[in-house]
């Protein structure tokens, strides 16, 4: 029951009802004794404005799925540096009626990867599929970590070029580069010796969706982390040739379990979280 010192969180986005926040951070709420609820919210487009001036006076912070990670930053007072170089939020706190952005999806990518595969990013050899939502996140996190190298594949090219280029600048030893999906020469050269796959894009959202690779092309000694959380072709593919996969799941978990740190000062219970998202 809710009473006068209850702190509320939410998630926002269009669409949400798939999201299994809620069930996670009330199940890390209730395993410490955090007197606080969490709830899904519809929000369009349209409705964000309106959102985030009713959020300074009722909630304690909020997360941020898609469409609003990068439309919700001009709306806030502050961001952290790590969001400002992944134009992009997932976290927000608000402190004293004012909103601070911040992202864990790097962080909770990186946690996943370590958790599941064993796999640090430092020294990897990391090929990422796709150059939209997450990916400039994901790709300023894995040069900053110390990636031996980092190749993006997407089917417009002219986006991975310029993501590339803003890498070099950030990064300038770093092996960087970028090839077009309908390139197939390119594909096979930039997955040829992947340690890490990161599949990105929104291919398997859908029942029926295909691949955006052949998943033959990638390496056996790969690694396939999609960040779906459900079974898609790529993951189903790729299980059966052998590969070690991972769908998404992990990296919400690892993501979520940052923010409840950002929120509330404490460790999250890692393992209450992941077995809430997983019911």
């Amino acid at each position: 029951m809710s009473s006068a010192s209850t702190l509320h969180f939410a998630v926002i986005g269009d669409p949400i009802g798939h999201s299994k926040s809620p069930l996670m951070h009330n199940a890390a709420f209730r395993a410490l004794g955090i007197d606080a609820d969490y709830t899904a919210v519809h929000v369009t487009r349209e409705g964000l404005p309106a959102f985030l001036e009713s959020a300074r006076n009722t909630l304690s912070g909020f997360n941020i799925t898609v469409p609003h990670k990068n439309a919700v930053i001009p709306f806030l007072d502050g961001i952290t540096p790590r969001a400002a170089l992944a134009g992009s939020v997932n976290t927000v706190s608000v402190r004293d009626g004012k909103l601070f952005g911040d992202t864990t999806d790097a962080t909770g990518l990186e946690r996943a990867v370590l958790e599941v595969f064993g796999l640090p990013l430092k020294g990897a050899n990391v090929c990422i599929l796709g150059c939209g939502g997450v990916v400039r996140a994901l790709a300023f996190h894995l040069a900053d970590a110390g990636c031996a190298r980092l190749r993006i594949l997407n089917r417009t090219a002219e986006k991975a070029i310029r993501l590339t280029d803003e890498l070099l600048k950030h990064a300038p030893a770093l092996d960087c580069g970028f090839a077009s999906l309908d390139d197939l020469p390119a594909v096979k050269n930039a997955l040829d010796g992947s340690g890490l796959v990161i599949q990105c894009t929104s291919l398997g959202l859908r029942d029926g969706d295909g691949s955006p690779v052949d998943p033959d092309l990638i390496p056996a000694s790969a690694c396939l982390f999609d960040t779906i959380y459900r079974e898609t072709d790529i993951l189903v593919r790729c299980r059966e040739r052998g590969l070690r996969v991972s769908g998404g799941l992990p990296m919400l978990v690892h993501q979520g379990a940052e923010s409840f740190r950002i929120w509330t000062g404490r460790e999250a219970p890692v393992d209450v979280m992941r077995a809430a998202a997983a019911s």
